[in-house]
């Protein structure tokens, strides 16, 4: 997915842009980079961050970054910051989203005779897509208007200048812009955890398609925002840091209610309830305080020398990653009937394996619970659930299986309780070696949230999207 931070103080800010950039490592997994600006000079790091983490590759470069303001990036795809000479004068920016009409958009920019010079991976690093587009107007503020309104998908920006940092949502704010504010400094962030341990407060959210300029003096709404919004849900249930908030509610209040809501579903007997580690422990007690069923930590998740069990390039790699960061405890599991609580099944790989272990170690029953619904769609907007093939989805694989073609309507199988969600659940247990296994109602989920479910992108399982 990716995140980014952005600090604009009446003293150098080199520090907190390191630490505001650090505390977004969770969201990304393959670039970092900062950018600075001290009166007209601009100063830039990038580093490659898929095996090491964050602070081991930044920390000596603190003090060469200086500057009032600044903006940092974790990314998951292109590096960044993009720093751009133009008839703007000089900046940099920084993106996150996915823009799924980036050959187009590159064609129309080759058929002006505009010429790209960064690539991610070979392809049109799309940061540099979106400088293209600012430098197209001649304003920041009609360039950033410029570049929401074509691009498809999603992207939110921040643009550093030497006057200031404009803040832009994307057009139907996929992902957030926190606005956080202590004296003598403002800063914009993808999650509003980053504020706390430097005293920042929040201040304002950021709504869909608006643009905020950031000076150390204030914030100025250059453009406000638009009346509608498709805000990530999976913020609340898997990406976002627990101590995060998004239009106002906090995730790790939301992954309680979650849990609650399977809570009240549940007709299973069992002895204990446990969370996958890291993102299924909130919604595993939300799931014990309804059910007062005992809460406990069948497995401990080691994480001193252990990175992120997907950054390996090789999926044999990412899987053995996954496994060695996980240790059980024989004493917990053995013998016992254990309700686990997780954010999500995309492949299904990591928990087939999860499941092997504590079958190995004695479980009795090993029953499933997943915060949000089956996952049935690729997500267009964010990088998430992303493949080359639609059958790496546990849940359209299963359907494949059930239909033999790839392109079938998908409308009941996203249905809870219909016969063919039934059976595609029944193939997913199958293949995962389970006692049993259910999936949210999106109804809950949404509930849960807080938001209308026209304020929220559920594309991923009902398919329902606006571009």
């Amino acid at each position: 997915m990716g995140g980014f931070f952005g600090c604009a103080s009446k003293k150098a800010c080199n520090k907190e842009l390191f630490y505001g950039t650090d505390y977004l490592s969770h969201l990304g997994t393959k670039r970092g980079g900062l950018a600075t600006v001290n009166k007209k000079e601009f100063h830039r790091s990038i580093h490659n961050l898929e095996n090491a983490y964050f602070r081991s590759k930044f920390e000596s470069d603190i003090d060469n970054l200086n500057g009032n303001m600044g903006i940092g990036v974790i990314s998951d795809t292109d590096s960044q910051p993009i720093i751009i000479h133009s008839h703007l004068g000089k900046f940099a920016v920084v993106t996150v989203g996915k823009i799924t009409n980036l050959e187009d958009l590159a064609k129309e920019a080759f058929s002006q005779n505009i010429h790209f010079a960064e690539t991610s991976g070979g392809e049109i690093n799309p940061t540099e897509l979106v400088a293209i587009l600012i430098g197209q107007k001649g304003s920041f503020e009609e360039g950033i208007l410029n570049a929401q309104t074509k691009i498809k998908g999603s992207c939110s920006m921040l643009i550093l200048t030497d006057f200031g940092i404009y803040a832009a949502r994307d057009r139907l704010g996929r992902t957030p812009i926190i606005i956080g504010k202590r004296e003598n400094a403002y800063a914009a962030s993808s999650e509003s955890s980053a504020f706390s341990n430097l005293g920042f407060e929040v201040e304002y959210y950021i709504g869909p398609n608006e643009i905020i300029l950031i000076t150390p003096e204030g914030i100025e709404q250059v453009q406000p925002p638009g009346d509608d919004m498709q805000v990530c849900s999976f913020l609340w249930v898997y990406y976002g840091y627990p101590v995060s908030s998004y239009e106002g509610i906090n995730t790790e209040k939301v992954r309680y209610s979650c849990g609650a809501a399977l809570a009240r579903r549940e007709t299973e007997k069992v002895d204990l309830v446990a969370g996958i580690p890291d993102s299924g422990i909130g919604h595993a007690i939300g799931f014990a305080n309804e059910s007062k069923l005992a809460y406990m930590r069948p497995y401990v998740k080691y994480t001193p020398t252990w990175p992120r069990s997907f950054m390996p390039q090789n999926q044999e790699m990412r899987d053995l990653v996954a496994r060695m960061k996980l240790i059980p405890i024989r004493e917990i599991i053995e013998g016992k009937r254990i309700i686990f609580c997780d954010d999500s099944v995309v492949r299904g790989t990591q928990l087939k394996d999860n499941t092997q272990i504590l079958y190995e170690y004695g479980a009795k029953q090993v029953h499933m619970r997943i915060a949000c619904p089956c996952l049935i769609h690729p997500c267009e907007f964010l990088n998430f659930s992303t493949s080359r093939s639609t059958l790496d989805l546990a849940g359209r694989k299963a359907i494949y299986e059930i239909e033999g073609i790839e392109d079938t309507d998908l409308t009941d199988y996203a249905l809870d309780g219909s016969q063919k969600h039934s059976a595609m659940i029944g193939r997913i247990i199958d293949r995962l070696n389970l006692t049993s296994l259910r999936y949210q109602k999106l109804e809950d989920l949404v509930e849960a949230i807080g938001l209308p479910k026209n304020k929220l992108c559920t594309h991923c399982w009902d398919g329902s999207s606006y571009f």
